[in-house]
């Protein structure tokens, strides 16, 4: 269940099925990450976007809600971001 060095975007998608939303692997997979593996970092100005480290190999990921139109944001979904975009949304530093 670990973030692999290639993967740098996981999608979350919703299924509808039989009347129900249920969360598709994916968003399991991301909710078990944030839970159980990355570390918090920060939390974006709109409250909504939420700044992860891994903390095996230090890459920052960010935790969004690209589905505006839903209830929620819809799906989670979970961004690799390079340091230049640490440190202009989230005014974070790491000199590491």
């Amino acid at each position: 269940m670990d973030l692999k060095k290639e993967e740098t975007k996981l999608i979350g998608k919703w299924i509808f099925q039989d009347g129900e939303v249920t969360a598709d692997s994916t968003s399991k997979r991301i909710n078990f990450l944030k839970d159980n593996s990355l570390v918090k970092v920060a939390t974006s100005e709109s409250g909504w976007d939420v700044l992860y480290q891994d903390p095996k190999d230090k890459r920052y990921w960010e935790l969004v809600y690209q589905e505006s139109e839903l209830q929620g944001g819809g799906a989670p979904s979970l961004i690799n971001l390079d340091k230049d975009s640490v440190i202009a949304k989230y005014s974070i530093n790491d000199s590491k």
